[in-house]
């Protein structure tokens, strides 16, 4: 687009800069900093993750660079329609929280606004900024995966994960760079599943090492249902394209006969590992999970106490409260869905759902194999409170999509940087005008015609 300004180098730092920090600042590395992110005591600047902030300056920034804030709104807007309708039903579902004085205004933000405005900032993200942003995200989970092991097998939980600063001494589970261990084995579900049909910047060894890495620190974060996606979702993959080799008659032998023998390795590699305790703990979170898939059954009989217009609008909050806890829900209402009609209402989650449906759709569209992640991400936030209470999860499952894949459009892309077709020419013209020089290397003919 003629006269929008390039990417400068404030603005590639800047993004780079808010990536990093959405990855690895989880609540309980910034509580060592003095910031009660996972709180309700403290600050209520606090309540906001710092990666929120840089967007908001970053965008701003842009705006600026732009020259007009609505123009470049309607600039990048365009580029992402969707998500810029996601970013104004969020700024909508925020007034009406704090009109209504509802809970949960700083999850609006950060869950739904934050992650928006980031996805309308890559859009303009070119080629190298984009393998920039992949080869920081690859670093940055993998560290995280290090992280998750070495608490494992220490016990020594590094960043716990807090609220008001008090820990929780009877999980053990591993927190590393992502905070709660539910919110890192969703994350590294969706990221091995990006790394199997996408990020195809690596080479194959090297996603394989690092694919079985994740899966290591995911029996570290205790994520069952996160296990159970990935294994099912990831065996279906491997035996679709293997099929899909087959009737192409591509097969390489060196890596055939590299993955069988890795095959006969692994129920080896299994038993020892068992036989050393590493999965004790995870089998102990499927015969005792503390109730937790039993509050995914109470929690539908918290509908029987609140009539129609109650569901519609949202019941008391007061009241909510009270009956969740005497229904044995202490721990949250995990479901994103009900959690959201219960405290903000049927309209309002149904607004919610409408805007959060469509950016996705708009996330996966052009990228091929993206929809294996895609599965394992809706799926695995419906199991837990998530997108209904505060989390960048959505912001961080935004970015592996948009930047461990390549986008198809045949329209011109940030991703390209180059249009995928050639200019149209006028109307009524056959094609460009030849250069003079073919014109002047052509001889005149009196007859009519023309020589060489």
């Amino acid at each position: 687009m003629a006269g929008v300004p390039r990417l400068d180098r404030v603005s590639r730092v800047g993004i780079l800069g808010t990536v990093l920090a959405l990855f690895s600042l989880s609540g309980g590395l910034l509580w060592y900093a003095g910031y009660n992110y996972d709180g309700l005591m403290g600050s209520a600047l606090t309540k906001l993750h710092p990666a929120t902030y840089l967007t908001i300056l970053l965008l701003v920034w842009r705006a600026c660079a732009f020259g007009n804030p609505i123009g470049y709104l309607a600039f990048v807007g365009g580029r992402r329609p969707a998500t810029l309708l996601m970013v104004l039903i969020s700024i909508g579902a925020l007034v009406s929280v704090v009109l209504r004085g509802r809970p949960n205004m700083a999850g609006l933000v950060d869950t739904f606004l934050g992650a928006g405005l980031l996805v309308l900032i890559l859009a303009e993200t070119d080629e190298p900024l984009r393998r920039g942003i992949e080869a920081l995200v690859h670093g940055v989970m993998t560290v995280n995966a290090l992280l998750a092991l070495f608490e494992f097998a220490t016990k020594i939980l590094v960043f716990p994960y807090r609220f008001d600063g008090e820990t929780f001494p009877t999980d053990l589970r591993s927190s590393a760079l992502q905070g709660h261990p539910l919110a890192n084995a969703t994350l590294t579900a969706c990221y091995v599943l990006a790394l199997m049909s996408g990020s195809r910047q690596l080479s194959a060894p090297l996603r394989l090492g690092l694919i079985l890495l994740q899966l290591a620190a995911l029996v570290a974060f205790g994520g069952r249902t996160a296990i159970v996606i990935v294994v099912a979702l990831g065996l279906c993959y491997g035996s679709w394209r293997s099929l899909a080799a087959i009737r192409r008659r591509r097969v390489h032998l060196v890596a055939a006969a590299g993955l069988l023998f890795a095959a006969s390795l692994a129920p080896v590699a299994l038993a020892v590992l068992a036989t050393g305790g590493f999965f004790d703990e995870l089998a102990g979170r499927f015969v005792s999970d503390g109730g937790s898939a039993n509050a995914r059954v109470e929690m539908f009989g918290l509908f029987d106490h609140f009539s129609l217009p109650d569901l519609l609008l949202g019941p008391d909050v007061e009241l909510l409260e009270s009956v969740r806890r005497i229904s044995g829900l202490e721990w949250g209402i995990e479901n994103p869905i009900i959690r959201m009609m219960l405290y903000q209402g049927a309209l309002f989650m149904l607004l919610m759902l409408i805007g959060f449906t469509l950016f996705m759709m708009e996330l996966a569209r052009g990228r091929a194999g993206s929809w294996l992640p895609m599965i394992a991400w809706l799926i695995l936030v419906n199991a837990s409170e998530s997108l209904a209470s505060k989390t960048t999860l959505m912001a961080k499952f935004a970015v592996i999509l948009l930047c461990l894949y390549r986008s198809s459009s045949s329209a011109q892309s940030p991703e390209s940087g180059r249009p995928a077709s050639p200019p149209r020419h006028p109307p009524g013209t056959r094609g460009p005008a030849r250069p003079a020089a073919a014109y002047a290397s052509r001889t005149y003919d009196p007859s009519g015609g023309s020589g060489r």
